[in-house]
Parts: structure tokens; sequence; C-alpha cells
């Protein structure tokens, strides 16, 4: 398959990332499914999409006609058969968990058309962890999307020992026509390129931080001021969720079995308090009166 034979895209999960996933395809002219277990994520995701274009029509950004096509190509539904029944893609976005993206790559090769590139989303797990569930380890790959998706031109298209010059090559020319920058990793690595350069910093951060050496405001100042980083590593884990953080480094615990990999106490807190960052309105920042910038 071509990426010109694309017509159908199913992405599941309606979280954080996966709506403005669905939004970016849509956009580009596919039929698109974004889908979840939860009727409540579904409603939630379409309102929060309806509020971004309705800033990028106000912005100029998109003609009020743009939008209406866009939303007549996204469809949202709870049910995965409807989803990736004919789906030529589908793009799994759910929590950053490997059980469960197992179960939702066991059911999907289940349901897919044969010919389906099957893609996670996931910033840290690699494809071959989840490809091993499916008749179609070749046909399954990385595409990963950095938060938020509508705004992020880099999505990191990893290739397994298993997948096939085809699958990878359709993914990129995939990225091209939903305008994004795909950068392809010719093998696996635990966190890619970006997560592994953002994790070094921000585990030194926090370690900065927790043995008292500055406060996290000053962290981040430095970060912005000293090294022209446009957000300091604290402002970056608000805005991406600290919860994905966290997951991903229990996920790389379980792995190595390294104490220096399990997550820090602060954002072990942070989780367990429900302070995720901008999505919740609170994390290492207080967002209750902002909002973030689509």
């Amino acid at each position: 398959m071509k990426a010109e034979d694309v017509k159908n895209i199913a992405v599941l999960g309606a979280g954080s990332m996966g709506h403005q996933i669905s939004m970016l395809i849509a956009l580009a002219g596919y039929k698109t499914h974004l889908q979840d277990v939860k009727e409540e994520a579904l409603v939630k995701a379409e309102a929060e999409l309806q509020r971004i274009m309705a800033k990028w029509v106000t912005k100029g950004k998109i003609t009020e006609e743009g939008k209406n096509r866009a939303f007549s190509n996204l469809h949202f539904t709870t049910s995965l058969e409807t989803a990736a029944g004919q789906a030529d893609v589908v793009i799994e976005a759910v929590v950053e968990k490997l059980d469960v993206k197992r179960e939702v790559f066991a059911d999907v090769d289940r349901i897919a058309p044969s010919h389906a590139i099957l893609a996670t989303n996931s910033s840290t797990i690699v494809n071959s962890k989840v490809a091993v569930v499916t008749a179609r380890p070749d046909k399954v790959c990385n595409m990963h999307f950095f938060f938020p998706p509508l705004v992020m031109d880099c999505v990191e298209v990893v290739k397994s020992e298993q997948t096939s010059e085809e699958t990878a090559a359709l993914a990129m020319e995939l990225c091209e026509k939903i305008g994004r920058t795909g950068v392809l990793l010719h093998k696996e690595i635990y966190g890619f390129i970006a997560n592994r350069l953002l994790f070094a910093l921000s585990k030194e951060a926090i370690t900065l931080y927790e043995e008292g050496y500055a406060d996290y405001k000053d962290i981040d100042l430095i970060c912005k001021k000293a090294l022209s980083h446009p957000l300091g590593p604290f402002e970056i884990a608000d805005l991406s969720g600290i919860d994905v953080g966290y997951y991903a480094n229990l996920q790389l615990f379980e792995e190595t079995g390294d104490p220096k990999d399990k997550p820090a106490k602060t954002v072990e807190e942070k989780v367990k308090a429900g302070e995720l960052g901008r999505k919740t309105g609170k994390g290492w920042y207080d967002y209750s009166k902002t909002e973030v910038n689509q």
C-alpha cells in the first residue's frame, strides 16, 4: 500500500494527544474516526476541537468553510469496530501503559483490514513491544507526535527490526500529507531521540530541585535565559502532562530494575495529587486562569 491509497484513518484515544491528532488528519482531507471507550471523553474532545478551530477562524488560520469541511471528515465513536473496521492506518494514542497498549493492538489486529498499518503514538515504548501481540509486525511502527499536535511540527517515525521499509515509507509520506515533518529512526531505543534528550535534562533538573540547589522556577529561568530554551523542563512537564513522564519512568524501571530509573518523589506526589499540569489546571505551575495556546 502506498500513501495515495490511504483514505480512512482511525485514531484510538480521545485524550490530549488523540483528539488533536484526529483533527490534524481530518484537516488533511482524510475520513477520520476518533475512538474512545468513554462517551464523555469524546464529548469533551469535540468541544475542545470546536473551541480551537473557532479560534483558528478568528485568527485567520483557517476559513469557516475549511473548519466545517474538517469536522465533516471527523467522526466520533465508542466502537472500535466502526473506527478500525475499514481503516487503512490506525494510530493508537491511549494511556502510556504497555499492558493497555497490547490489549488495544491485539483487538485492532483482529478488526482492521489485513493491509492496514498500525502505529503507536507512544512517547517512549518501542513498537516491537506491542507488535508482538499482532500477526502483522511488519506493518507496525511508532508515529510519535508532540504536544500539542496541532502546533508542534515533528513526528518521530520509528522502525523495529520487523517493520518493513514500505511501512516506514508510508508513515513518512503520511506525515508530509498532514503537514508535519517526519523524522525516521532506523532502529528502536527507549524514549527515541527527543525524549531521551529531554529525560536527561528533566532528571537533572528535578534532582537539583529536590536537593535544594534552586527553586524549580529558577531552574526553568536559567534554562530559558542561559540556554535559550523556549520552555524550562518543569514547564515542559506541565505542558506534556506530568503523568506521561511518570508512567514512562515506571515502564523504564520495570524493564531495568534500576532504582535510578524510578520516578522522582516529587513527581510521584504530583501524580497522586492529580496535579498533572496544564490539562488539570495545576502541575508545577498554576494554570487556573490560563489556557494552552493553540
